[in-house]
């Protein structure tokens, strides 16, 4: 547990302070790789789908709100996939310890933006339901840069955004119910894993 407190408890500390963060170098280039490697090869299978929202009877596709394609995980598991969940699990311990968050378990999907595809700004947490504590997005897009665009633009308060790059290695977390956000349009192919810690519903 020692291990997994030194790395982890910046994202624990960033929470605490100002409700987000954004860290670099915590998953190894070798494991972004793998992970990167994997929803590609899916994509080629045509395991992607058209990303929805909305709940229940009112779920559906929406290209003006969102015109990425994704790919949920709950019944894929591979060697890359193994890996990180024992890293998010490590990362799950460390920010109920130290922030007695009640986080339970997690939910995850690779999402792809082709060029020009967005994400309209929006709230992670549906109203119908309060199980989304923690929102996560784990990038995978080697030698990214700022003149690409595809930043994920995270509304912090009293006007400021931060704009997060999507550099392969990077990991943003910020809590569900309290940051609107959105996802820029870039100019090239847009790699990531997007997750939730869940709490009780």
């Amino acid at each position: 547990m020692d291990d997994a407190l030194d790395r982890w408890l910046p994202i624990a500390r960033d929470v605490e302070a100002r409700g987000w963060s954004c860290r670099d170098g915590l998953i190894d280039d070798e494991l972004v790789a793998a992970l990167l490697a994997e929803a590609q090869r899916a994509y080629q299978q045509g395991d992607f789908h058209r990303g929805a929202i909305g709940a229940g009877a009112d779920r559906a596709v929406r290209p003006r709100i969102r015109s990425d394609e994704i790919w949920w995980l709950a019944a894929h598991n591979s060697p890359a996939l193994a890996r990180l969940a024992g890293m998010l699990e490590a990362l799950r311990l460390v920010l109920n310890r130290e922030l007695q968050l009640g986080l339970l378990d997690h939910e995850a999907h690779f999402a792809r933006y082709a060029p020009g595809a967005f994400y309209a700004r929006h709230l992670d947490q549906p109203t119908i339901s309060r199980h989304r504590i923690l929102s996560a997005a784990i990038y995978l897009n080697p030698d990214w840069l700022e003149s690409q665009g595809g930043a994920m633009r995270l509304y912090v308060g009293a006007g400021q955004v931060v704009d997060v790059l999507p550099q392969a290695g990077r990991l943003a977390l910020f809590l569900s119910d309290r940051f609107e956000h959105e996802v820029l349009p870039a100019t090239r192919e847009r790699w990531s894993l997007t997750l939730w810690f869940l709490g009780r519903d």
